[in-house]
Order: C-alpha cells, then sequence, then structure tokens
C-alpha cells in the first residue's frame, strides 16, 4: 500500500471535491450516499487532504471550468465539457422519461407534439443523446422548466405544472415515497447507458495528475470496490448492471 501511495497523486496542496444532493447518489439530509462512499474511499486510497463540500450541479461545472474546484462526482461528458474537464469512468446507466398518467403520453412524439406540455429538468444536467435532443426542442419553444434538484420538480409534476421530467435510477426511491409512482408511468428513451465518472478540472490538475487519479479509479472498479458501493443501493442485477460496462477511449 504504501508504494501505491508514494506513486499516486500528488498531495502537496489540499484538494476539493464538490458532491451534488440527487438521490442516492448524496443526500444532504442524511449524509450519505454512493459518490459519499466513493468520495471516502478515493480520499482514503488516495492519501490526500480533499476538502468535500455540497454545491449544484450548476456552480460545479462553472467551477470545474475556471480551475476553482478539483474534482466532482457522476458526471457524464460532452464536447463543450471535454474542453475543461477530464473523466475517470466508475458507473453506467439509462435516462427516463417519467410522466403524468393523466397526459396521455406512451411514446417521446406524444410529448413533442402537444404544445402545453412542459418538461422539468435540473438546472446544468445533460442525458443522454434522445433527452438532450427533447430537452434542446422543447427549450427552444419555452417549454422546459428548470430547477435546482429533483424536489422542486417533484412538487412540480404533482401540482401538473409539468407533465413530465427525466429520471435515473437513483431517484426511484424518492419517487416511492412521495406517492409519484402511482400518478406517473415511465417513458424509455432507447439510448444506451451513459458513462458516468469522476469529474477532474483541466485548468487546476495537470495531465499527469488526472492519469493518476484515473489509475485510482480503475483499481476501485477492478477489486471489486465500486460494485460493492453500488450493491448497499440497489439490488444485485441493477447494481451489477451499473459497474460492468466497457470503459470509454
Amino acid at each position: 500500500m504504501t508504494s501505491a501511495v508514494a506513486a499516486g497523486p500528488e498531495c502537496s496542496r489540499s484538494l476539493t471535491l464538490a458532491l451534488h444532493d440527487h438521490g442516492l447518489l448524496y443526500s444532504a439530509e442524511t449524509g450519505t450516499g454512493i459518490d459519499r462512499d466513493f468520495a471516502t474511499e478515493l480520499i482514503r486510497r488516495s492519501g490526500c487532504p480533499i476538502r468535500v463540500s455540497l454545491m449544484s450541479r450548476a456552480r460545479i461545472w462553472k467551477l470545474i471550468e475556471s480551475g476553482g474546484l478539483d474534482f466532482s462526482l457522476s458526471g457524464i461528458a460532452n464536447d463543450e465539457r471535454n474542453q475543461y474537464a477530464d473523466f475517470a469512468w466508475y458507473f453506467s446507466d439509462k435516462y427516463y422519461l417519467l410522466v403524468r398518467k393523466d397526459a396521455g403520453i406512451h411514446r417521446l412524439a406524444d410529448f413533442e407534439r402537444n404544445g402545453q406540455f412542459q418538461l422539468g429538468v435540473i438546472r446544468s444536467f445533460r442525458y443522454s443523446d434522445s433527452a438532450n435532443r427533447l430537452v434542446d426542442t422543447l427549450s427552444a419553444e419555452n417549454r422546459v422548466s428548470q430547477a435546482g434538484g429533483l424536489d422542486p420538480l417533484y412538487d412540480a409534476l404533482i401540482l401538473r405544472r409539468i407533465q413530465g421530467m427525466i429520471i435515473e435510477p437513483f431517484d426511484y426511491p424518492a419517487i416511492d415515497e412521495r406517492k409519484i409512482r402511482d400518478v406517473t408511468t415511465v417513458v424509455d428513451f432507447g439510448d444506451a447507458a451513459v458513462p458516468h465518472g469522476l469529474i477532474m478540472s483541466k485548468k487546476s490538475l495537470s495531465p499527469t495528475e488526472r492519469n493518476k487519479w484515473r489509475v485510482l479509479v480503475h483499481e476501485m472498479r477492478a477489486d471489486g470496490t465500486v460494485r460493492r458501493i453500488f450493491s448497499k443501493y440497489f439490488k444485485p442485477d441493477l447494481a451489477n448492471a451499473m459497474v460492468d460496462f466497457p470503459t470509454p477511449p
């Protein structure tokens, strides 16, 4: 272990990592979640001092871009983000459209065709290809309501201010607890699962250091640590599906 740490990331300064409040990934109310567990293990393995804080997703991306934040978790890439962020993948999952049953939406085209339907999204979130296309199309028509987190979207859905929102497996418990499942149904975007990973700021971390952190994440996947973390929160079949995926280039 000593040699692994010696060859590991540079720990000469205090590093920063931000979590965001999002279902099973992290709950600000309980201080627990997959990303909290992941961060704890990452800190232990690296031996580096890392200050962990809670921020909105929008603020996280801005600080990653400026170099004011070193890391965040469960991030997905796109062309814009690849300009200022690097990633170390540790799980993959799918996005779904959660819609009110009384809206009569059975497929994506139903949502797009009815100009009265409003979609709710979390500010600065991006999703899978079809989900992003839906968000972009409806945004151009002023049919997207943005919120800082999931709770306001759940409220808007119950109150019929929006007819749909985009979800992923981390959101399932809240949907059950708030009785949202009783009035909603799920539409599959039909997209492949999207890789999520440790977000690293290109401005604050050198390519050499980013690669060292990537090695740590790969080791956590290889030795079953990531699988054990996910198995605390999901049934084995879903946990396995989320952590067993081909690593993107």
